[in-house]
């Protein structure tokens, strides 16, 4: 059984004096369609009360999305500020996943309506936003702060999946909210790709290119 994330991380920053500790999370990085999204929280330490309000915030693959959705508004109730960000598909084939994530979480920080004094990211290092940044291995298991913005980040990009399921309905999103499940792959193999669907990743590309061999 994994331990509960806690704060050990936040306070070892803290310490150092740095008290805005902003964690960060990505959802959607391994999808074939649609965008990739980033969470940023920054909680409020000097709350005694913290974990135990925040009871059952974790890595949000540990959870079932009727669990992620109850626990986001006590989320954005108890931090101090919540963000999040998007990279579209189109930008992904632009810079490529990584280069795409790390944007999405720079959009995500800018989006926070308190000025971070640092990150705490799940291995993710962002050297462009110029802030002290702790990269954790496994990070959303082991900090509340990530977990928490792992949270954000996997709902928000849920409810963007589930209205593009609207527009794509042939598609199963509202199901696998993108990822590469075999009803995805049938999908894509009886109507091809959409305009959302990430054309560098290695299925598509597949598809694309089979297609235009068949011309």
């Amino acid at each position: 059984m994994i331990p509960p994330a806690d704060l050990r991380y936040e306070f070892e920053l803290h310490q150092q004096g740095l008290h805005h500790i902003a964690g960060l999370d990505e959802a959607g990085r391994g999808a074939w369609a649609g965008p990739v999204a980033a969470g940023a929280v920054i909680l409020p330490l000097d709350r005694f009360d913290l974990l135990h309000t925040l009871r059952g915030v974790n890595d949000s693959k540990q959870l079932s999305p009727a669990e992620r959705e109850n626990l986001l508004p006590r989320i954005m109730q108890t931090a101090l500020a919540v963000g999040f960000g998007y990279a579209s598909h189109t930008e992904i084939d632009q810079l490529g996943i990584v280069p795409a994530t790390r944007l999405a979480m720079r959009r995500a920080v800018e989006a926070l309506t308190v000025q971070p004094d640092a990150l705490l990211t799940d291995a993710m290092s962002l050297p462009e936003l110029h802030l002290p940044c702790v990269p954790l291995i496994r990070g959303d298991q082991k900090s509340l702060s990530i977990a928490a913005a792992s949270i954000v980040a996997k709902v928000i990009r849920d409810q963007v999946m589930d209205q593009l399921d609207e527009r794509y309905p042939q598609y199963g999103f509202l199901i696998h909210k993108g990822y590469g499940t075999d009803l995805h792959h049938k999908a894509l193999k009886t109507y091809g790709p959409t305009e959302i669907h990430r054309a560098t990743f290695a299925p598509i590309r597949a598809l694309l290119h089979s297609s235009e061999s068949s011309e």
